[in-house]
């Protein structure tokens, strides 16, 4: 019963001091659940999404692994700001970029039903990185890819570590994370994945999400440390 109770005790004493980050998992298990009804959706019309410059890019597979380092790179970009994060409000920032952002790519994709027509027919040779490229072909359509959320994503954890005030003094780690976040976007493009078209309009988005949070949130500075106090700056 004793180890019961300390279990009990240091579940609620967790849920307490990280009960911030509860939003933002409700809000993903949202986005999933609507990014699947969209997916299933059945369109019978979809708009193609292309550039001349699309076919300027080669193909490269070698792209495939930033690609998938993208999911790591999230993941662990918004467990930093929830459980080490010393400012609340630069978690609420960033939690409110990431919604706002996968929420207009949810409402576009149930208006203007997109997909590209980029990739490859056949690889020119195999190997592993090709592999690898035709399993995430098989298990991503080349639908609803307006705006690219994988480059809204990555550039909002960028634009949140790299804004951070606990980061400021760690220049080659912020550094680090530009350069995967550029890695990750150039994947999308060189893996044909995305256009280059939904590319842009996925950077254009990012800064102008983030733009809008910034002005929200530190007008509210003074606020957030007013009500959280102490918790405010320890996190």
């Amino acid at each position: 019963m004793d180890a019961i109770k300390r279990f009990g005790r240091a579940a609620k004493q967790f849920y307490f001091r990280y009960q911030h980050g509860t939003w933002i998992t409700v809000y993903l298990i949202f986005y999933l659940l609507g990014f699947t009804i969209v997916e299933h959706a059945g369109h019978r019309h979809y708009h193609v999404i292309h550039s001349m410059i699309d076919d300027m890019i080669p193909f490269c597979e070698y792209f495939i692994i930033p690609y998938y380092l993208w999911f790591a790179f999230v993941a662990v970009g918004i467990l930093w700001f929830v459980f080490f994060c010393k400012s609340r409000r630069e978690y609420y920032q960033l939690s409110s970029v990431l919604a706002i952002g996968m929420t207009a790519f949810l409402v576009v994709s149930c208006v203007f039903p997109n997909m590209q027509d980029l990739r490859p027919a056949v690889m020119e040779h195999q190997n592993v990185f090709t592999r690898m490229v035709e399993a995430l072909y098989a298990a991503d359509t080349p639908t609803n890819i307006l705006p690219s959320i994988h480059v809204f994503n990555s550039l909002a954890i960028f634009f949140a570590f790299n804004s951070s005030e606990q980061m400021q003094k760690h220049k080659v780690v912020r550094a680090s994370i530009g350069v995967l976040a550029l890695l990750i976007i150039l994947s999308t493009m060189f893996l044909k994945q995305h256009s280059v078209v939904d590319v842009s309009l996925g950077i254009l988005m990012a800064v102008t999400v983030q733009k809008f949070c910034e002005f929200i949130f530190q007008g509210s500075r003074e606020t957030y440390k007013n009500r959280y106090g102490e918790r405010y700056l320890r996190g």
